[in-house]
């Protein structure tokens, strides 16, 4: 560990000492009115704060773009969860959001942080920024589901883990395709022996994203990269069913500003099996996936990270598959931060934090590959 990720450690620590003794009293928002309730947890005999369970687990979110209103969407289809705040730079942004979702409104990450009736973050910000803002929820105590890549490096990743767990604090990467019934399902399948050993893993995802040169998607200096953006759902897909790759061999194109726009990857594994990625945000691609091996084939429909069925073939026999899914998906990583926080839990066995950092450090291979270069490199 170095010595700044120490200090963040050590400040960590001081932080959560301090936590129960300064807590701010509520306060009011931008209107809002007066707040909903007691803190509703209770101590937990391994140290962090366990959720009562006869109480909702009550969501902040951080952000108000196209990702939270999906999560938010997702979160009034959850069991035992409901928005309590939201957190926004422009005040009216955070009004017309809560108008839609609920919550109370708060014109500044800082106050919907000071609002104790949260129990937990979602993170919403482009991933340039969640270092900076995953760090602003631990020095208020709470606790954070981040949006995927959860930072822009293994290294940035490893300080905030190693940071949550000195804290005693619930970190996870919201990776939501790791929590989706059909893709558990998959995995299940592979794990049991559908198609006999693994030897091949394809998965493709992408969209052709509009230029827009200071957008999350274009902008170097917000961390643009289609690979953290897109290619992280191939990687992870092929994660689940292999583990971490022997060698990787990526190609890519880049924009004139270094963006990597366009990319493909194959991995080796120890045993003989092979994963081919692609992604991309200049293309209509075909989003599917498919795992093989000697005693049959997997295929999983548009979109692969969410799809809609999936077909196991063992020779003649063919069968389809479709285990129910709430709304976009979202709702069962909800449900999965709700059942790690009432268990005590601080990570998810289903999206554990090692595994978050590895992949990152397979990301990180493959962005130096194609020399891709991203703000803290």
């Amino acid at each position: 560990m170095s010595f700044t990720q120490l200090g963040h450690v050590r400040a960590a620590r001081l932080r959560l000492s301090c936590r129960y003794r300064l807590r701010r009293a509520w306060r009011p928002g931008l209107g809002a009115g007066t707040s909903t309730g007691h803190v509703h947890r209770v101590r937990h005999h391994g140290g962090m704060d366990r959720i009562d369970d006869s109480h909702p687990v009550r969501w902040g979110i951080l952000a108000t773009g196209t990702i939270a209103r999906s999560f938010a969407t997702d979160l009034a289809l959850a069991d035992a969860a409901e928005l309590a705040a939201v957190g926004s730079r422009r005040p009216e942004s955070a009004r017309a959001f809560t108008a839609e979702h609920g919550g109370r409104p708060y014109g500044s990450y800082e106050e919907l942080l000071a609002d104790p009736s949260v129990d937990v973050v979602y993170v919403a910000t482009p991933h340039g920024r969640h270092v900076e803002d995953v760090r602003a929820c631990f020095a208020a105590g709470k606790h954070v589901l981040c949006e995927k890549a959860l930072t822009l490096s293994a290294s940035s990743a490893r300080a905030l883990v190693d940071e949550a767990r000195a804290a005693d604090l619930f970190l996870c990467e919201a990776m939501w395709m790791r929590t989706n019934p059909r893709i558990r399902a998959v995995v299940e399948a592979v794990r049991s022996g559908a198609v006999g050993p693994v030897r091949q893993v394809r998965a493709d995802l992408g969209f052709p994203a509009p230029y827009d040169a200071g957008s999350r998607l274009w902008d170097p200096a917000l961390g643009a990269s289609s690979l953290l953006d897109v290619g992280i759902y191939p990687l992870t897909f092929a994660w689940l069913l292999l583990g971490p790759p022997q060698t990787i061999r990526a190609a890519g194109v880049l924009s004139d500003r270094g963006v990597d726009v366009n990319g493909a990857a194959i991995m080796t594994y120890t045993g003989g099996a092979l994963a081919s990625i692609t992604w991309t945000q200049t293309s209509a691609s075909d989003d599917r996936a498919s795992v093989s091996g000697p005693d049959g084939r997997i295929e999983l429909a548009a979109r692969m990270h969410q799809p809609p069925s999936w077909t196991l073939t063992r020779g003649e026999e063919v069968s389809e598959h479709a285990e129910p899914v709430r709304g976009m998906g979202y709702a069962h990583e909800i449900e999965e931060v709700g059942r790690c926080l009432r268990a005590g839990r601080t990570e998810s066995e289903l999206i554990p934090l090692d595994e978050t950092v590895a992949i990152l450090a397979g990301m990180d291979e493959i962005r130096a590959q194609l020399g891709v270069r991203l703000p803290g490199d």
